[in-house]
């Protein structure tokens, strides 16, 4: 049932970056079209395109941390025996986890404050709705890196 549940989730954060990024060509074609031929455009496609490539970025994070394809820096490592790159492995990920759950409190913050102001993003979306993404974000990247350290699930 779990397994079945964690699938579902990897399925939908794929499927919503496939449609953000379907949406964000789509937009700015009709934009760049209506700009070039008939003067004139939607507005919020310019703020709708910003905030999509902000959910992209953090989506494709999120992607890169579930298939541990991240950014990472091998200079030591390399000449490491397996066991001790397995110990660093862990506290790498466990290091990641500790940054990535204060970047998420910092940013719940922001959103919040973001929420009080009651301003607008594009046409009737608060902006904290937008920014909503940065602090799930980065929960879930921090528990994915947590979950490594604690259970180094890679070596399954």
């Amino acid at each position: 049932m779990i397994y079945k549940c964690y699938k579902f989730l990897l399925k939908t954060e794929t499927g919503i970056l496939v449609v953000l990024l379907l949406s964000m060509i789509v937009l700015a074609v009709v934009q760049i079209i209506m700009r070039n031929f008939f003067s004139s455009g939607l507005l919020w496609v310019d703020s709708f395109v910003r905030i999509a490539v902000l959910w992209m970025a953090l989506l494709g994070a999120m992607v890169a941390s579930r298939k541990g394809k991240h950014i990472t820096i091998e200079v030591f490592s390399q000449n490491l025996s397996d066991r001790m790159q397995h110990i660093i492995r862990r506290i790498t990920d466990t290091y990641t986890a500790v940054i990535c759950f204060v970047v998420m409190y910092y940013s719940f913050v922001f959103v919040k404050i973001e929420y009080e102001d009651a301003g607008l993003a594009f046409a009737f979306v608060p902006n904290w709705l937008c920014e909503a993404i940065i602090p799930f974000a980065f929960l879930v990247i921090g528990l994915r890196y947590m979950i490594a350290a604690l259970f180094d699930l890679r070596h399954l």
